[in-house]
């Protein structure tokens, strides 16, 4: 069988594992059994400690019920230069009347401000749409659809 993983490039994956646990409703994958954290986890299969940064090194999240793909934010050295090529799309409204769809899209995209996104734009050029552009903390693309 085939499986997914979404991995994000980043360069503060603990953080960027609270903010996506907020947006997708997702939650922290628990460290493989034996471990008391993802940091004794890598220890264990080698990697240097000065690899490692500060905290439990929990760096994936994944959705409570198994049914959505798994995300693994990959610590790395450079920074974000372009737009993404590929980006998420939180889907909160989909088939509701506009209406309603939008009242559910600005609150979702409302509590990710707090949690440290920028919105970018709106997307209502069609009749039944409406999302919205955003970035995550560390300036990578999703919308709020």
């Amino acid at each position: 069988m085939t499986g997914l993983q979404i991995a994000i490039d980043c360069h503060d994956p603990a953080a960027q594992v609270r903010f996506w646990c907020l947006a997708l409703d997702y939650e922290p994958v628990p460290p493989p059994e034996g471990h008391a954290t993802w940091r004794d986890w890598y220890r264990s299969i080698g990697v240097p400690e000065d690899e490692l940064g500060e905290d439990d090194c929990q760096d994936r999240i994944q959705h409570p019920e198994g049914t959505l793909p798994a995300i693994w934010f990959q610590q790395v050295p450079e920074g974000k230069t372009a737009k993404n090529r590929v980006h998420l799309d939180v889907l909160v409204g989909r088939g509701l009347p506009k209406p309603e769809r939008v009242r559910v899209v600005e609150e979702r995209a409302a509590r990710l401000e707090a949690a440290g996104a920028t919105r970018t734009r709106v997307l209502d050029e069609y009749q039944d749409h409406y999302g919205v552009v955003m970035q995550d903390p560390e300036g990578n693309e999703f919308c709020v659809t």
